[in-house]
């Protein structure tokens, strides 16, 4: 994972019931490089000094920002603590460790242990 600022924005993610439509979208509207790896899932390059992203295929559209956090389970324990819920524990999945928030409003975060 490239060095970020903790507590920043340091990844998106882009979902919809139809990941390739969503590709074309952004690559069309914002000249962003889309890079499939594999079904239902790419990723997206912006421009250099912003955050990138992923397009994933999902029932319901969403936009999910990733907070770069130095300590993930610290993380977990104060969004618990301010009314928050947990909708992915902390997992490792082979590129980075994250797990995914839910604020009080409902919106999901994801914190992203760098």
């Amino acid at each position: 994972m490239q060095e970020h600022m903790y507590n920043a924005i340091g990844h998106f993610d882009i979902a919809g019931p139809d990941a390739d439509l969503l590709g074309v979208f952004y690559s069309n509207v914002f000249d962003w490089r889309v890079d499939a790896q594999g079904p239902g899932y790419a990723l997206i390059d912006t421009p250099q000094g912003t955050p990138g992203g992923a397009i994933t295929e999902a029932e319901e559209a969403a936009i999910t920002i990733g907070v770069v956090v130095p300590d993930l389970g610290r993380a977990v324990a104060a969004a618990v603590a301010n009314g928050g819920d947990i909708a992915m524990p902390p997992t490792d999945n082979g590129w980075v460790r994250k797990g995914v928030l839910i604020d009080p409003a409902g919106n999901h975060v994801t914190d992203i242990q760098a």
